[in-house]
């Protein structure tokens, strides 16, 4: 990644800048020079444009990326009140309202490390991870997980099935969030807690008979063409809208 505000970028666009303002072949010669030896590849790429006999209109060409970087770096994150680092603990006391993610047979390993991502950020209790719906073991899902799968407690389970019945045995509202008729716009839902909800395949959805083992269809309904989303964007959705409830 590139660090804009490195003082090679400063030293360069300072001598662009004079370069122009003088239209002296030795500032010109002293900007190429400084340009064509940087270590940074974009800075290397602008030297042409000031090569012996170029235009105003070539620097001018030559200066106008390196004050948008210049732009750019004077107004910091910290400056916009912006957080850019991970918290050493929880931002938040652990919610009342416990809520379990079943992912059933998701095939992506980057939408797995998502699920994780957003486990974390909602602060679910667990992800149980169903069928063959791949784990922080596979390098893509611990690479786009970014460390939340140290975070969210997980386990593996072979049958959603068999983890409905559990959840159910231990007290918890199982719901399904699925496009199906009959289902509820999730804005509406009045969820129990503990709660657990049931996220399916990116192609197929969850299986109907795993849709009817849930005590409750949710669905975040569609305002364009297309009936549903990714399934970490609609995990994300559904998980804001029910931790407004059991915050």
């Amino acid at each position: 990644m590139i660090d804009f505000s490195t003082d090679e970028w400063k030293t360069a666009l300072r001598l662009v800048r004079a370069a122009l303002e003088s239209n002296a072949d030795g500032a010109r010669a002293a900007a190429f020079d400084f340009l064509r030896t940087a270590r940074a590849p974009r800075l290397v790429g602008l030297a042409h444009l000031l090569q012996p006999g170029t235009t105003q209109r070539a620097m001018q060409a030559a200066l106008v990326p390196l004050e948008r970087v210049d732009k750019r770096v004077k107004i910091t994150d910290a400056e916009m009140g912006i957080r850019t680092s991970d918290a050493a603990s929880p931002n938040h006391p652990p919610p009342d309202g416990r809520i379990t993610a079943v992912a059933d047979n998701i095939r992506s390993a980057f939408n797995a490390g998502g699920l994780f991502r957003t486990a974390d950020f909602f602060g679910m209790e667990r992800l149980v991870l169903c069928g063959y719906t791949p784990g922080p073991d596979n390098p893509q899902v611990k690479k786009t997980s970014l460390g939340a799968d140290e975070t969210v407690p997980w386990e593996h389970a072979g049958d959603v099935r068999d983890v409905i019945d559990r959840l159910h045995a231990e007290g918890y509202a199982v719901y399904a969030l699925e496009t199906a008729d009959g289902a509820t716009d999730i804005a509406t839902a009045k969820p129990s807690f503990p709660c657990a909800l049931l996220l399916g395949n990116e192609r197929f959805g969850l299986d109907p008979d795993v849709v009817a083992a849930a005590d409750e269809v949710l669905e975040i309904p569609s305002h364009g063409m297309k009936n549903s989303l990714n399934v970490v964007s609609a995990f994300a959705v559904a998980a804001a809208f029910l931790r407004r409830h059991g915050a």
